[in-house]
């Protein structure tokens, strides 16, 4: 055991010589959360509550959890249920009216992989082993609350618990090493390159609405039945599902995990299914990707003319999207405005928005034919058809009127060539009343395009699915707008993948 004198914190290099990992290791656990964890575990001071006085003010106790997921049948604290440990921790916490009290972290990997899942609990120094969902409760209310540890749970000998950590960084850095000298394909490599397989997996599963068939349970022969589907093949779907956590299976009878019944079954308040449908059409034009790069874009566009059903399912994934987003848009844009343009707005989900933050102004949202009605079924349910109106139009030739106020453009630049762009900011430019303002929301990209990650592979996207349209970088923006006479532009950091462009006329 490492002997350190209560409320004396070693040196930086001393933490460093207990447990230096190889750089291989860094995916389990960086180099000095490796140091700083097996620091903790060594000070076992008499003298708790002083030192947490000391050094843990803001908060009772902080939790670190490993949930590192290895390759399957390598034995790691994911693989038992450290996730679903989380979960009951968390909802314990809550109950128990300790949330505020404790800060829970997630961890990489903590060398004692045969005792998973692993927690710690700081700055008591406790180890927890082989932890369980229903064994949390009796650590938030014994440990956390009374402050007696768990003895049965807890991983005393830490003479075997060094010496299995040192064992495990011994024996991965072997494997590592031998990896490197055969040549073998990187793990993480490989997962991105066979990254495909899960995804359409559960595309498959969302178009054939699996999950609202699978219902109240049922066999592999009854699914199929319900879903009109081959029973071999539905088994093995539905396997993996299985493999997903998304739907349980016993005694050959398949269910709906919670996540499933929230998110993917007809009925639920939350069901995005419909909306993710989208998804499942840009499969087929991301499997011409290849084509795209070597010719520039795709070879026809004629198949875009979207039908009735995939208008709907885009426009329903839009205003999911745009309905989780909506109040920070609000938020960050404000209501100062009377007269608002929306543009290419879709559901008209930030539309409605504003009209509720702002009850005074009037908004007016143009689409192509196709979507109006749509919109106008949203706007409907909102009951706010009185103070939103729609109309059909073109964005890349009409002009817009004059007057209004705020112009949104919200996830419509990406669509369009820099030529088309540069003509839209202009007209959008004449349509505002003096001091008025426009919003571009949108993934920017920075200057050499290659980050955010999202935003340069939506590039891609919109390579095999626009004539013309790309992601931009916040200079190309500037510069347009500063074309068209914008002046004031700024950029708005937003949670999330976009980000916002202001500019004033």
């Amino acid at each position: 055991m490492c002997k350190v004198q209560p409320g004396v914190i070693p040196n930086a290099s001393t933490l460093v010589n207990v447990f230096t990992p190889p750089p291989q290791l860094f995916d389990y656990g960086r180099q000095t959360m490796a140091a700083f964890l097996l620091f903790s575990h060594c000070v076992r001071v008499q003298n708790v509550l002083s030192y947490r006085g000391e050094f843990m003010q803001p908060f009772r106790y902080h939790i670190l959890l490993c949930t590192q997921q290895k390759p399957e049948n390598v034995p790691c604290c994911a693989a038992n249920g450290a996730n679903q440990v989380l979960a009951a921790l968390q909802e314990q916490l809550a109950k128990q009216n300790l949330a505020n009290e404790v800060i829970v972290s997630t961890t990489g990997c903590l060398g004692a992989c045969e005792h998973g899942p692993v927690m710690i609990v700081y700055p008591d120094s406790v180890w927890y082993g082989a932890v369980r969902p229903s064994d949390v409760a009796e650590i938030v209310s014994a440990h956390l609350k009374d402050g007696h540890p768990v003895e049965r749970l807890m991983i005393n000998d830490d003479a075997a618990l060094r010496n299995e950590i040192l064992d495990h960084r011994a024996g991965y850095r072997a494997v590592m090493e031998e990896h490197d000298r055969s040549g073998v394909l990187p793990e993480e490599l490989l997962d991105q390159i066979r990254g495909f397989w899960p995804s359409r997996a559960l595309l498959t599963a969302l178009e054939l609405d699996i999950f609202t068939a699978v219902g109240n349970g049922g066999s592999a022969a009854e699914i199929a039945s319900r879903l009109d589907t081959d029973p071999r093949a539905t088994e093995m779907l539905l396997n993996v599902l299985v493999s997903f956590e998304l739907l349980s299976k016993g005694n050959g009878t398949f269910r709906n995990e919670p996540t499933a019944v929230r998110y993917f079954c007809a009925g639920s308040p939350d069901n995005a299914q419909p909306g993710l449908l989208h998804q499942v059409h840009l499969w087929d034009s991301w499997s011409k990707l290849t084509e795209c790069v070597r010719t520039g874009g795709p070879a026809s566009l004629t198949r875009r003319e979207r039908d009735e059903k995939s208008t709907r399912d885009f426009i329903a994934a839009m205003e999911r999207n745009s309905r989780e987003r909506s109040a920070q848009l609000v938020h960050a844009v404000g209501t100062e405005f009377t007269r608002m343009l929306d543009l290419g707005g879709g559901s008209g989900a930030y539309s409605i928005a504003f009209a509720k933050a702002n009850p005074h102004a009037q908004f007016e949202l143009l689409d192509v034919p196709s979507v109006v009605p749509l919109t106008q079924q949203y706007v409907q349910c909102a009951g706010l058809e009185s103070r939103i109106r729609t109309r059909a139009g073109d964005m890349l030739t009409d002009e817009f009127g004059e007057g209004y106020n705020l112009v949104l453009l919200s996830a419509i630049a990406h669509m369009f060539s820099p030529e088309e762009n540069r003509s839209l900011l202009a007209r959008i430019y004449r349509a505002l009343s003096p001091n008025g303002r426009f919003v571009l929301q949108d993934f920017i990209l920075n200057s050499d395009k290659t980050s955010p990650k999202f935003g340069a592979l939506f590039s891609l996207n919109m390579l095999v699915n626009t004539r013309g349209g790309a992601d931009y970088s916040e200079p190309e923006y500037r510069e347009w707008l500063s074309s068209a006479g914008f002046r004031e532009v700024r950029r708005v950091p937003m949670p999330g993948p976009s980000d916002l462009i202001i500019a004033t006329k």
